[in-house]
């Protein structure tokens, strides 16, 4: 069934409002994949919180128009399947990179991450990227180090005294 002007306003409107809010874009060719391999993508993709969705590329190209997106236009060819990643940039990559370990089918074309596009071969560095939760944990393990560190060499010097002082007694205790 082919679609009206309306509901393709709406298809262009959505995956817009998606783009815009997205901090990543995975586009990859999906032929030869079944309809459960496809569902099973789904709801992968809804368990990591990752926008996937199978569209025209004349309307994805629209869609993309005024988004950081917009660098993808060239790389829309062939019967695409985009994922945008909402909450982690590589949660997108990583979604598709696990997929793709099941599926040969899935073959990733293109990746849109801060304006600019870049090949496949990009794929294992952007799905490497850590999520928010692992970056703070990153961060906070970094600026407790050196107040860490502080602590144990103030704990050092009166243990120190104290192995002098029980080293001495042990002596005299001896003799």
């Amino acid at each position: 069934m082919a679609l009206r002007l309306e509901g393709k306003k709406a298809i262009v409107t959505e995956v817009n409002t998606v783009a815009k809010d997205a901090l990543s874009a995975v586009v990859a060719e999906y032929r030869g994949l079944t309809v459960e391999q496809m569902t099973a993508l789904r709801v992968k993709a809804r368990e990591s919180n990752v926008y996937v969705r199978v569209i025209r590329n004349t309307l994805a190209r629209r869609a993309v128009e005024e988004t950081e997106f917009a660098c993808m236009q060239d790389a829309l060819t062939g019967p695409l399947v985009y994922a945008f990643s909402i909450d982690a940039p590589g949660a997108a990559a990583r979604l598709f990179k696990d997929f793709a370990k099941e599926n040969k089918q899935l073959e990733v074309t293109g990746i849109a991450i801060g304006g600019e596009l870049h090949g496949p071969e990009r794929l294992d560095a952007v799905a490497a990227l850590p999520t928010r939760d692992e970056a703070l944990a990153t961060l906070m393990m970094v600026m407790n180090a050196p107040i860490t560190k502080l602590a144990r060499t103030f704990k050092e010097v009166p243990t120190k005294v104290t192995r002098v002082v029980a080293a001495v007694r042990d002596q005299k205790q001896a003799a």
